[in-house]
């Protein structure tokens, strides 16, 4: 296949679509679009930006993010990014569906780590 050009389970994106004014933290979730979400594979900070500067998204696989404290998830629950708070949440309202859940959770104040398998679609 002569068009054929990557898996697709990482992308380059310019770092300006990513952060305003700010550094780019590895390991962290950005929305691009308001549909495409990754996590973001190193770090750049905001002083060693250039522009036209990419940074790697993966779109696919298992990360441990930041999730709404008191709730419970079940392997399975969608799990959708809350842009606002910069966090998971398994809320549809106002939120943009980013995967599944991979590990219950429970509800309680101090459980504020989920695991999600990204889907790596874009909706």
């Amino acid at each position: 296949m002569k068009n054929f050009i990557a898996q697709g389970d990482f992308i380059n994106v310019p770092t300006d679509e990513l952060v305003l004014g700010g550094s780019i933290i590895g390991g962290s979730g950005y929305l691009l679009g308001g549909g495409l979400f990754g996590v973001a594979t190193t770090t750049v900070e905001v002083f060693e930006m250039d522009a036209g500067e990419e940074c790697v998204l993966a779109l696919t696989g298992v990360f441990d993010l930041p999730k709404a404290p008191s709730q419970a998830w079940y392997v399975g629950a969608k799990v959708y990014w809350d842009g606002a708070n910069s966090r998971t949440t398994t809320t549809v309202t106002d939120n943009t569906l980013i995967g599944i859940a991979v590990l219950a959770t429970g509800a309680t104040a101090a459980e504020t780590i989920g695991r999600v398998r990204l889907n790596g679609v874009a909706v």
